[in-house]
């Protein structure tokens, strides 16, 4: 099937029609077993040659405000005990780890996410629901979740855990997105938008995880940022009221072309951290700082200046995972 033709903006989503027709098809393969609502399409033109709204870097913490932890964490590779594509173990891309290496895989990773006090978690490299269900056992702090499945075999998928009761999850890896060239892709992963009750504010996570730097291809990493820009930037006019933070493996640095274009708009919260402090990722003999959190220019809550933490070994990684889980704390406004 080709993709729609491209109309005279740098980046494009597919017209109504076929969002409608998206729907339906997510009202059978829902992530959360309901008909999510129709979609509406982002404005492609809002963020584009300097229009972006400008993100908030020095709003005020009220200290009535609820507190609220979100952590962002590749878990790496967490493939569970059946082999999907026939072709597992030694140098396959699928992983199939004996049950005594799985559980001990979730186990470690349990601690570590445990450790982090997190109310929302946003997870990247989860291969299925059996995947996800091995690791709730050992987190049973999180009695709600959902996978960003992508239906296909051995996928790393992203994956949210929280506290508190998830009212509404919607989708967007159907989506039509567009590099720079003007050709049509799609999200790597799922860009995973879940929507949670903290305390009666509704508090949105989106968990992303970008295009991988192997067998590279930054175009498409940087169409993935620009849309997940301007869907967050859409979410935030939806829902004025609500706090809005996009975090996970965006597989790029600041200075980058992708984290630029979230920069422009959005509140990149690691930025008042010293560099040294931010790495997430031991490359090269050097550590990069390629997992982030950012908060939406909205009316729903603050970042806690300072907060932002990385959660590391001292050689990297976490948990077992060759990246650090990050960390902030937001403040709620009071209602």
């Amino acid at each position: 099937m080709s993709p729609p033709p491209r109309l005279p903006f740098r980046f494009r989503f597919r017209p109504r029609s076929t969002l409608a027709l998206w729907g339906l098809v997510l009202a059978f393969a829902g992530c959360d077993g309901r008909s999510p609502q129709t979609q509406s399409v982002p404005d492609a033109g809002a963020c584009v040659q300097g229009n972006c709204p400008q993100p908030d870097s020095g709003s005020p913490v009220d200290p009535s405000g609820t507190r609220v932890r979100i952590a962002a964490f590749n878990v790496h590779r967490l493939f569970d005990t059946v082999c999907d594509t026939g072709s597992c173990g030694g140098s396959n891309y699928e992983e199939l780890p004996t049950e005594a290496e799985f559980e001990a895989q979730v186990s470690q990773l349990g601690r570590a996410i445990t450790a982090l006090n997190a109310d929302i978690v946003m997870l990247e490299e989860v291969e299925t629901q059996n995947s996800l269900d091995g690791l709730l056992k050992k987190v049973p702090q999180f009695p709600e979740s959902r996978l960003g499945e992508t239906y296909t075999k051995a996928s790393v998928d992203v994956a949210v855990l929280s506290r508190h009761a998830i009212t509404e999850v919607r989708s967007h890896r159907n989506l039509y997105i567009y590099r720079p060239d003007g050709s049509a892709t799609r999200f790597s992963r799922d860009l995973l938008e879940v929507h949670v009750d903290v305390d009666g504010t509704r508090v949105i996570v989106f968990a992303a995880h970008f295009r991988s730097k192997v067998d590279d291809d930054p175009g498409r990493r940087l169409a993935e940022a620009n849309a997940s820009r301007d869907i967050v930037l859409q979410s935030a006019t939806e829902f004025p009221d609500a706090m809005i933070v996009l975090g996970g493996d965006l597989n790029d640095i600041p200075g980058s072309e992708p984290i630029n274009a979230l920069d422009q708009a959005l509140l990149r919260v690691a930025k008042d951290r010293p560099d040294n402090e931010t790495w997430t990722y031991f490359y090269s003999g050097r550590g990069q700082a390629i997992d982030h959190l950012y908060l939406a220019p909205n009316g729903g809550g603050v970042y806690v200046p300072g907060s932002f933490r990385v959660a590391r070994e001292p050689t990297g990684g976490y948990g077992g995972s060759d990246h650090g889980a990050v960390y902030a704390d937001f403040a709620l406004t009071p209602r």
